[in-house]
C-alpha cells in the first residue's frame, strides 16, 4: 500500500477573506448592473446590499477560482433572478386577452384618474419619508429625493458610505412595512 501524500488529496477551495473596502469599490457597478436589469433604482440599491450581506455574514464565501468583481455579479445575478421568479407568482405580464382591448395600441400617458392616485401615492410617501427618524429621514432627502451623490451626502451628513447604505436600506425597509 503505498502512502497518502498530501499532493494526493484533492484541493479544497479555502475561503478568502473580503476586506469591506475591496466590497465598496464595486458597489458602483452592481448597482449600475442590477439597476438594468430590474429598472428601480431602490430595488437595485436593496439587491446589491443584500449581495454584501450575504458576504459579510459569510453566507456567501470566496473561494479565489474568479475575479471578485465576476463573483460578487454572480451572486446579484442569483437575487435578480430569485427576486423576479417571486414577483412572478404575484404579478402577470399576460392577465387579459389581446382581443379585449380592441385595435390599436393604449394610450402611453396615465389617465388623469390614474395621475390623482400618483399624486396621492406620492404624496403618502413623502409624508412617511418625512415620519421617519432623523439620520434616515435626511439620508432619503439628500440621497433620494435630491439625488445628490454618495460623496456629497457622507459629507454633509458627516457619516461613512457604508452607514449611509445601511440608513437607505433601514430607510426603504420602513417606508415599505
Amino acid at each position: 500500500m503505498t502512502p497518502i501524500t498530501a499532493t494526493a488529496l484533492p484541493a479544497t477551495p479555502v475561503a478568502h477573506a473580503i476586506p469591506c473596502a475591496d466590497l465598496v469599490s464595486h458597489r458602483t457597478y452592481l448597482v449600475r448592473f442590477a439597476q438594468r436589469r430590474l429598472h428601480d433604482p431602490m430595488l437595485a440599491e436593496d439587491l446589491v446590499h443584500d449581495v454584501f450581506e450575504a458576504v459579510l455574514s459569510g453566507r456567501a464565501s470566496f473561494g479565489g477560482r474568479s475575479a471578485l468583481r465576476s463573483w460578487l455579479t454572480a451572486i446579484l445575478k442569483h437575487k435578480v433572478v430569485d427576486l423576479i421568479r417571486q414577483r412572478a407568482g404575484t404579478v402577470s405580464l399576460d392577465d387579459g386577452d389581446d382581443e379585449e382591448d380592441g385595435p390599436g395600441t393604449p394610450c402611453p400617458l396615465p389617465r388623469p384618474d390614474e395621475r390623482a392616485e400618483q399624486r396621492e401615492r406620492l404624496t403618502r410617501t413623502l409624508a412617511r419619508i418625512e415620519a421617519l427618524p432623523a439620520g434616515l429621514r435626511d439620508v432619503m432627502r439628500l440621497r433620494v429625493l435630491q439625488d445628490e451623490s454618495t460623496d456629497a451626502v457622507c459629507q454633509a451628513l458627516s457619516i461613512s458610505e457604508d452607514n449611509l447604505f445601511v440608513r437607505l436600506h433601514r430607510a426603504r425597509r420602513q417606508l415599505l412595512s
